[in-house]
């Protein structure tokens, strides 16, 4: 038996939310259900997905055909790791090009730019300090050298030491900074 879309009185769960109920009204643009404890809640059909009674744990079945269940599951595959081992050593890479940091430039300046640009650097300093990572290489390009002369200014105001990363590996574009680890506890 095909069924086309929710109908009044299914059993649904929320994608999104840990939310289960039964479907009192529908309307043109959203679902109502009412959960288990009387609570009524307004969702779009497809942020809803019609559990069969059987089913106890929505997590279990794989197989639902759900394109926003779909999407989510894609978006949470995980990306490019951003570090690399070399030689049991862990390199954090860290590409600074803007086109790596937003996706769009509207409204944003060469000022908005380089601010971003630095702003993620500093976050990614901080976060390999306090985890404890050694080497950071910050891929910037080769440009007029303000993000690189820029970068160099900050990363003085922390515990490392910054020099031209492996010319055969990046290029001129890219600084690799080494994290002094402090031994005492």
């Amino acid at each position: 038996m095909l069924r086309k879309g929710i109908q009044i009185g299914d059993k649904v769960a929320v994608l999104d939310d840990v939310l289960k109920g039964e479907v009192t009204a529908i309307s043109k643009d959203f679902v109502s259900i009412r959960t288990l404890d009387g609570m009524i809640f307004n969702f779009k059909e497809k942020e809803l997905v019609v559990i069969e009674t059987e089913q106890h744990e929505l997590t279990k079945y794989s197989n639902i055909n759900n394109d926003f269940l779909k999407e989510k599951i894609d978006q949470s595959k995980p990306k490019k790791n951003l570090f690399k081992k070399q030689n049991k050593e862990v390199i954090m890479e860290v590409d600074l090009h803007i086109n790596q940091l937003t996706k769009s430039l509207k409204g944003m300046d060469n000022y908005d730019m380089l601010n971003l640009q630095l702003d993620t650097a500093k976050r990614k300093v901080e976060f390999a300090i306090q985890k404890r990572v050694s080497k950071i290489v910050f891929i910037h390009g080769v440009g007029e050298g303000v993000l690189k002369s820029e970068l160099q200014s900050l990363l003085n105001k922390y515990p490392v030491k910054h020099y031209d990363a492996s010319y055969k590996k990046y290029g001129l574009g890219a600084t690799e900074v080494y994290i002094f680890q402090n031994t005492v506890s």
